[in-house]
């Protein structure tokens, strides 16, 4: 691509809000010297030209410059260097600037999700430590604001080696006019300011580099991706009402064989407990367990009749979506493959099913896909297992397997799911139409999703942004490679890794973004079931040290969270309450003092204290491992032991009661954690905290990661005035 010259460049992005120095240009050496006589000495001086994009690199800058001679000499050098393909070539002039940080910002045309606007650590560390961060374009003052806060060395904004915190307000004036650059110059394809300066606490840029794409047209704003298709719309909520509350379904293809689809889609229809009328259809008209089958779908008795499970092949499913319109079939579960994933003539097959669906209007869930749960109504429309509990949990997945991996995860929490759907191939309707749906479900809390491509970036981002408004959205994702053609010259170009810009437009959107399924589901699954804090401050209650000591380790990388100071009111009051061996601080480590009523009172003091946010629960189950361990020796039940197991038991599912009732009364997040979740989860302690509806995390890391996605959210939703 083309680039403009460095005075060029900045003489655009000083229109712009960029801080740029006082510079000059000069033809030849006589002129260099007479420029850095007006500016002052010491100086800079480089040798610039439209196609001359990284000047270090070829040793085209001269620094330090004290007196006319070096300027003289330096600019006969610079011009001796210059190359037949540089084009015209100038001499810059600038003042020598001297600051201990180096910034770097940018603009780049992200294949996928159109103009961002990048922000890091610059210089020649830009690209070794990678430190950087980016925001889809239009920015506001918050999201510039975000972008700083995203930075992983945090240090280098605040005081730094004698010199004040960083102009933040100046940076964020830079940052939102390299948004606006991008709005109103569609021809820029790329902007890179490396360093920016720190002079002062004021970021200064002393390079700056502008490339432009001559297919686009200046003066014409343009925020979209490349793809260019039109989003297709949302189905209506009576037809996702048809998919998720039927009122009867239809399985096609039924089977008697177990292992095939038909059957145990049917079996799982009937086993999960659903009330609404049931029908099959296949091609003897057997009866399959018990179930009525008729050859085609214009036989069934009269209805209603608001799904169809589709387990035919695909050469029939035209032909049968036009006999289930005729019967008032408003949705439509496809798992018959053969279609996108199958190559161009499967990619026809499904563009024409597609269509027929719109014409019809019917909602086409897949094809390919696994299957449609919806437990409010008892519904295990799947070819998998299992039926998850009931719960608050509303999940969409780009991949059949992971609906599954979420549920087996409800089914060992404890914590469940209200609906969950396979997309498949999403031919008609996107993991994003599931989630908006659920946006404004009563009976789900918050959205979980699996993504791996993104067909148009700009488009997801607006559809989950307007989601996340109304409900937490947790997402992990597949696939995190760098992919698309970068800018060839622009250090932003080349840092623009896809999964950079996916995870700046996850953080703009509201969207909780986790790296692995189990944080996904954990993160999910406390927003399910937990308040949101009103704040960073966290105490952890543990009836052991070192419990304490690792988990004060993880509230200090969580980011965002805090421990807590303990408040000297609250020391006193839980001297009170504790033998003197007690830690004093937090965390509050019991230290082998708690009685029978010791950890409801002092965690009822804590999460009623105002300066206390959060509590992270450590310990319970302790009890009832000993008990165990006594109910299974030799002497049991004789000397006292079938008593002191009693009571152990009893304790600790009365303090897993007392953490869900305390956290309810006080609207404050109580996280329990212990290993005892996963290595004895008959134990008293966390089967009580799953009887509560509760997550009982497996350590107290996974806890504070969770609890540091609530915080996040809930400080998105205080920036930007939601409920």
């Amino acid at each position: 691509m083309p680039t403009l010259s460095e005075a060029a460049s900045k003489q655009l992005l000083a229109g712009y809000g960029v801080p740029i120095l006082e510079e000059r240009t000069a033809g030849d050496a006589p002129g260099a010297t007479a420029a850095a006589e007006a500016l002052g000495y010491p100086v800079v001086l480089k040798l610039c030209g439209d196609t001359i994009a990284h000047k270090t690199e070829r040793g085209l800058v001269r620094l330090e410059l004290a007196d006319a001679a070096a300027v003289g000499a330096a600019a006969a050098e610079l011009l001796a260097a210059a190359r037949p393909d540089d084009g015209r070539v100038e001499l810059l002039v600038a003042p020598m600037v001297r600051g201990a940080r180096e910034l770097i910002a940018g603009l780049v045309r992200d294949p996928q999700f159109g103009p961002c606007v990048m922000f890091g650590v610059g210089g020649v560390l830009a690209e070794a430590l990678g430190d950087v961060a980016f925001r889809l374009v239009p920015l506001s003052e918050r999201d510039a604001e975000d972008l700083l806060d995203d930075l992983a060395t945090q240090k280098l904004l605040e005081q730094f080696r004698g010199e004040p915190a960083i102009d933040r307000a100046a940076v964020v004036a830079t940052l939102v006019g390299l948004s606006r650059l991008a709005e109103e110059r569609p021809d820029v394809a790329a902007v890179d300011l490396n360093p920016l300066i720190v002079v002062d606490g004021k970021p200064v840029a002393v390079d700056a580099l502008v490339e432009l794409d001559a297919s686009a047209v200046a003066g014409t704003a343009s925020l979209s991706s490349s793809s260019g298709a039109a989003p297709r719309r949302r189905p209506t909520d009576a037809s996702f009402r048809a998919l998720f509350e039927p009122r009867g379904v239809i399985v096609a293809g039924a089977s008697t064989h177990p292992g095939k689809f038909g059957f145990v889609a049917l079996h799982n229809i009937l086993s999960s407990g659903y009330r609404g009328r049931i029908a099959a259809t296949n091609l003897e008209a057997t009866p399959v367990l018990g179930v009525e089958s008729f050859r085609t779908v214009d036989e069934l008795p009269d209805g209603p009749w608001d799904l169809v499970f589709v387990c035919t092949p695909a050469s029939a499913n035209a032909e049968l979506l036009r006999a289930c319109a005729r019967r008032g079939v408003r949705a439509a579960f496809l798992t018959s493959a053969g279609y996108g994933e199958a190559g161009p003539d499967g990619v026809r097959a499904q563009q024409e099913l597609v269509a027929l669906a719109d014409e019809l209007g019917v909602l086409l869930a897949g094809p390919n896909g696994q299957g449609v749960v919806s437990t409010p109504v008892h519904l295990c429309a799947q070819i998998v297992a299992p039926y998850p509990p009931a719960g608050r949990i509303a999940i969409a997945s780009q991949s059949g397997n992971f609906v599954s991996s979420f549920e087996n995860w409800a089914v060992q929490t404890g914590v469940g799911v209200s609906r969950a759907v396979s997309a498949g191939n999403a031919a008609a309707v996107t993991v994003a139409d599931y989630l908006d749906w659920y946006a404004d479900d009563d009976e789900s809390a918050v959205g979980l999703a699996y993504v791996e491509g993104v067909d148009d970036g700009r488009e997801l981002f607006e559809r989950l942004s307007a989601v996340a408004r109304r409900k937490p959205v947790v997402l992990v994702k597949g696939g995190t490679t760098a992919s698309g053609q970068r800018a060839a010259a622009s250090h932003t170009g080349s840092l623009a890794a896809d999964d950079r810009i996916f995870d700046g437009m996850c953080r703009q959107a509201g969207i909780t973004r986790a790296t692995t399924v189990e944080e996904a589901f954990e993160a999910a699954g406390t927003f399910a079931t937990q308040p949101l804090p009103r704040g960073p401050r966290t105490a952890v209650l543990t009836t052991a040290g070192g419990w304490g000591v690792v988990t004060a380790d993880a509230i200090a990388r969580a980011p965002g969270l805090e421990l807590a100071p303990l408040p000297d009111d609250l020391r006193a009051a839980v001297d009170e309450k504790l033998p003197p061996r007690w830690s004093r601080n937090n965390p509050i480590d019991f230290a082998g003092g708690e009685t029978r009523d010791t950890i409801p009172e002092v965690m009822a003091l804590v999460a009623g204290h105002a300066q206390i946010d959060s509590i992270v629960y450590l310990g319970v189950g302790i009890q009832s491992n000993q008990a165990r361990l006594l109910r299974e020796g030799r002497f049991y039940p004789d000397h006292g032991i079938e008593r002191i197991v009693a009571y152990h038991e009893r304790q600790d599912a009365r303090f897993a009661r007392a953490a869900a009732e305390i956290s309810a009364a006080t609207g404050k997040p109580i996280l329990t954690a212990t290993e005892l979740a996963v290595a004895q989860p008959d134990n008293p302690g966390p089967a009580t905290v799953r009887a509560t509806g509760r997550l009982c995390y497996s350590s107290a890391n996974r806890a504070v990661v969770a609890l540091a996605h609530l915080w996040q959210h809930a400080q998105f939703r205080n920036a930007r005035g939601l409920p």
